[in-house]
Parts: C-alpha cells; sequence; structure tokens
C-alpha cells in the first residue's frame, strides 16, 4: 500500500475560471494568477495530490508563485471550499501472457464536510491511536460513513480501508499515516495514549455512553449536522399527516365536557399548584378515579381547541399546552384497571371528540403493560389509569429533520407538567415514569412502532385520604 493525501473541491462546489460556484453562490477570487487558475482547474475535475498541485502552478507563475498558492489554498480550507482523500497507487499484475503490470489509484478513504467549518488537515499521532469510543458507523448512501459527536466531518471508507477499524479498536501503530490525518481531522481517533486514556480517565468523557453524546451533539450542535430547523426532508416524497389519527375503534365512552368557568373560579392559584405538586406513589383503591375526573384532566390538559393549516399545507393544531410549530403529535393512551364508568382496557384519547376509543381488551399484553408501570412507580397494587403517552412521529419528521426526535421530547416534557398540574388542582395523585416499554406498547395495540410509538408515561389515579 502506498497511500497518498489528495484533494478537490467540495462536491457542491465548481469553478467558473474567475470565481467559485458554492451551490449556487457566487465566492468571488481576487487577482487570481495564471498559475492558481491552473491549480484550481485541477481541483475542480477531482482529486490531485500536492506535486500535482505544485507543478501547475510553477510552470505559469515559478517557484515564487508557490507561497502565494499555499496561501490561497489553506484559506479555501478554512472556508470548508475543499475535502481531502487517500489514494492508494499500486502495482497490478497485468493480464496476458506478458506478466506485466500495470498502475492503479484508488481512493480508500475520504474526509468530507457534513456541517459548517474548516477542513483543514490535523496531523497524524507521533504514537499508537486508537479510535473514540463515540466514533460513530454508519451507512449513508452506500457508502461506510465514521463520524465523531459534535464534529462537522466525516470519513468515508472504502471496502479496502474498513478493515483498517479492526486493527484501531486497540491501540496501533500499523495504519497508514495518511488515512489516521482523515480520522484525526475528523476527530475520530481517541485522545491520549495507551497511558493516558482520557476517555475513561477523565469525568467528563468517562460520564457519556455514546449513543447519548451522539443524540446531544446532533441536535444541540447546528455546524455538526445538515438540516437543522424546518426543512421539510419528506415533503416531495409523502404528504403531511392529518391532524387527526384514524379512529381506533368502534367502541366509544364519550367523556363529559366540564366547566371552565366553574373550574377557574374554585381552582386553586398556579402558586398553589405549583408548591403542592408531587409525584404521589400511592392510590385510594376503595375509592378510584371517576370518568368525570379522569374527562376533566384529559380535556383541561390536551384537548384540541382548534385547527389551522400552516403555510406549507400542514394541519396543524391548538391544545392546551405548547408544541414546536403547533404539530402536536403526541396522543394519550388511558390504560384502566379501576375508574368508575369506564370499563378496563386500553383506550385513545381522542382530543377532536372528547372521547375514549377502546383500542384493546384486557388481556396478556395490556397485563404487560400494567405491571411495568406498576414496578416502575414501586406501587403496592395495580394503578387505576396508566397514561401512555405516544407520539405519531410522522407530524415531525414531515417538518423537522435533525431536531425532529428532540422536539418530540420536549413536548412530553411539557405535557408531563401540564399533567402534573392539573392533577394537582383536581387533588388527584400522578406519577410520572422514567421510562416504559415501546415494544410492549406496540404489542398491545396494534401500532407499527416506527409509525407510532410510546414517549412516555404515568400512572394516575384517586388521591389516597391520607394524602388529601
Amino acid at each position: 500500500m502506498n497511500p497518498t493525501i489528495v484533494s478537490r473541491f467540495r462536491r457542491d462546489v465548481s469553478f467558473t475560471g474567475e470565481h467559485l460556484d458554492l451551490a449556487g453562490t457566487a465566492v468571488p477570487l481576487k487577482a487570481l494568477t495564471p498559475g492558481q487558475g491552473a491549480a484550481l482547474k485541477l481541483l475542480a475535475d477531482g482529486d490531485r495530490d500536492d506535486a500535482e498541485l505544485a507543478a501547475a502552478v510553477t510552470a505559469l507563475d515559478g517557484e515564487t508563485g508557490l507561497l502565494r498558492w499555499h496561501m490561497l489554498f489553506r484559506g479555501l480550507n478554512t472556508s470548508g471550499l475543499v475535502e481531502h482523500a487517500v489514494r492508494e497507487d499500486r502495482e497490478d499484475r497485468a493480464d496476458g501472457e506478458d506478466g506485466g503490470t500495470r498502475e492503479s489509484r484508488e481512493v480508500i478513504a475520504r474526509l468530507r464536510l457534513v456541517g459548517r467549518g474548516t477542513t483543514l488537515l490535523a496531523p497524524a499521532p507521533a504514537g499508537p491511536a486508537r479510535l473514540s469510543r463515540f466514533a460513530e458507523a454508519r451507512v449513508v448512501d452506500g457508502t461506510l460513513t465514521l463520524q465523531a459527536p459534535g464534529r462537522h466531518l466525516a470519513v468515508e471508507l472504502a471496502p479496502r480501508a474498513a478493515g483498517l477499524l479492526g486493527e484501531l479498536a486497540a491501540w496501533s501503530t500499523g495504519v497508514p499515516a495518511p488515512i489516521l490525518r482523515l480520522l484525526a481531522t475528523a476527530g475520530l481517533l481517541a485522545p491520549g495514549g495507551p497511558g493516558e486514556d482520557v476517555e475513561t480517565a477523565e469525568r467528563s468523557h468517562a460520564q457519556w455512553h455514546p449513543g447519548d453524546l451522539a443524540f446531544h451533539a446532533r441536535t444541540r450542535t447546528p455546524a455538526s449536522a445538515s438540516g437543522y430547523g424546518g426543512t421539510h426532508p419528506l415533503g416531495d416524497r409523502f404528504p403531511p399527516e392529518p391532524v387527526s389519527p384514524p379512529p381506533a375503534g368502534t367502541r366509544t365512552v364519550a367523556l363529559p365536557v366540564p366547566d371552565l368557568e366553574r373550574i377557574a373560579a374554585a381552582d386553586p392559584s398556579l402558586t398553589e399548584v405549583l408548591e403542592r405538586r408531587r409525584s404521589i406513589r400511592a392510590q385510594d383503591t376503595e375509592a378510584p378515579i371517576t370518568l368525570d375526573q379522569l374527562g376533566e384532566l384529559l380535556y383541561r390538559s390536551l384537548r384540541r381547541r382548534g385547527t389551522m393549516t400552516g403555510g406549507d399545507g400542514q394541519e396543524l393544531a391548538d391544545r392546551p399546552y405548547p408544541s414546536g410549530g403547533a404539530v402536536h403529535e403526541l396522543e394519550v393512551y388511558p390504560l384502566v384497571t379501576a375508574c368508575e364508568g369506564v370499563p378496563p382496557g386500553l383506550w385513545h384519547y381522542a382530543t377532536d371528540r372528547h372521547e375514549l376509543e377502546l383500542v384493546a381488551e384486557p388481556g396478556r399484553a395490556t397485563a404487560a403493560l400494567v405491571s411495568e408501570a406498576r414496578g416502575a412507580a414501586m406501587l403496592e397494587a395495580d394503578p387505576q389509569v396508566v397514561l401512555l403517552v405516544a407520539a405519531r412521529f410522522g407530524r415531525v419528521m414531515w417538518k423537522y429533520e435533525t431536531v425532529a426526535y428532540p422536539l418530540v421530547l420536549k413536548h412530553v416534557g411539557v405535557l408531563y407538567q401540564t399533567l402534573y398540574l392539573v392533577a394537582t388542582a383536581m387533588n388527584l395523585a400522578v406519577c410520572g415514569l422514567g421510562g416504559g416499554d415501546a415494544a410492549a406498547f406496540a404489542t398491545a395495540s396494534g401500532r407499527d412502532p416506527l409509525l407510532e410509538g410510546t414517549v412516555g408515561e404515568l400512572v394516575l389515579g384517586s388521591r389516597p385520604r391520607m394524602e388529601g
């Protein structure tokens, strides 16, 4: 293997002879010399090594033109307009009877800009190198791609170079320096060395799970990813999902509409509710929650107050709690074991009609969800109601890209608080749970977990007399 660093313009950059075109935007280049123009044309045509670029400059500008070229080339890298690769030059045995050889060139690794930032190359490590435990490998457009959390660069690996990942699972000196330079530039190598493994020795690194850090960095570091904000990534392939899901079943229970004026006059103040709010891990088994109470809680917390159409054609909703872009993707499924006026089973709350729709009769699948919630809340008996919070992911992911799932989680948080405050004002027992089983919900509800899955759970019931 004879690897060499080569460079070319980014895939969305072209050279007109006078300026650069960056995705339709002209980037001016001042006072180009003939040699600089020739070198820029080589970069636009494909991968070139430093020797080829220097030869093009000196042929027209002389040796004195190299300094100006190096300054220009550094500026292009600082602006992130150039990408680098490792090309393997080797001699292969030619077919035929003469037994000769022929030279072949193959790019085996490429450094790509996937966010915003510089593409200046870092030096290769002086000693042993190891792949960072936070490095993430995934397939992008048919190519194995590595990226480190929060980094704006990624490294694409051809099959001939992919085997080096096994070599770099431990501290190694057997990987060619040009490939190490690409990995180091992308932040994919572990800091320190065999005797000073920062990723396990220092708290700042050791406390993070790779999946958590990748999620945090992707959604909180806009420069490290494309598609931040409302980009409508699926807008040209799928229509937006309607604001209301299809009916869940034929059996329904109408919920009484509470008198909000009467409630507003009798409710405790917001300050009092906030001060009284706490998780209550006990329920009154002798006097369970009633249909009226469950209906009032759902009405005050998440009924649909209205609909509208966004400028992008997506149907939007208005509910008592906030939602990014007014998409309101959350649906609540009350899993009832004991509620006066509501038969046991898994129900769906229809926010537009203020009624419950039966999704599943009690059975092994619903019992598993009840048991899990009981254990998570440390209750002595089955919870009277488990409020399963599900997300219709397409409502958010049709419009948003990088921030889509974080928005879902933010919405879960504000819904939790809304349910907590309303339940406290109603003197009900409520306790939010820190986790749940989306697969168990899919089994019980029959929902496709990639289209609609649980993202939160709360247990709800009547408040014990001692807690009054």
